[in-house]
């Protein structure tokens, strides 16, 4: 009896023993934004935003606050492991934007924060986001 239950202890895949799925649902996510900007009390700008939510890379998730440089910057040292996204996004050319990205996801959900600073302007903030998903996507995203 020990054995059968040691044996489908090992057949259970880790996020399923850590009590949480890893596997992000591709679909269409209403995602919550707040913009933190430091040592300013109540000037943080909220958003709310539907996003389309893929199965690989970055997963879709993008910085939502307007006027952003890092939307069109590329990402880079992405990391899944244990249901937790880690990614950079570093704009291209001297003293531009960077941001770092962590997220925590789960099976139709998913929340966490880019940390940015914005180039040649000595400026950090961060964006916190959680999204929760609606459905299938009314149109597929562009690759």
């Amino acid at each position: 009896m020990r054995t059968l239950w040691l044996l489908a202890l090992l057949a259970m895949p880790a996020a399923a023993l850590a009590g949480q799925d890893s596997n992000l649902q591709p679909g269409e996510y209403e995602v919550q934004m707040r913009l933190e900007l430091p040592h300013i009390e109540d000037m943080s700008a909220q958003k709310t935003a539907k996003v389309c939510i893929t199965a690989t890379g970055t997963h879709g998730i993008v910085v939502l606050s307007e006027n952003n440089p890092l939307i069109r910057c590329p990402a880079s040292n992405i990391k899944e492991s244990g249901g937790e996204l880690t990614f950079d996004l570093i704009c291209e050319g001297h003293n531009q934007a960077v941001a770092s990205a962590k997220f925590e996801l789960f099976r139709e959900r998913f929340a966490g924060a880019f940390d940015m600073k914005m180039g040649g302007k000595n400026m950090t903030m961060t964006e916190r986001q959680s999204g929760k998903r609606l459905g299938d996507c009314a149109s597929q995203p562009h690759s």
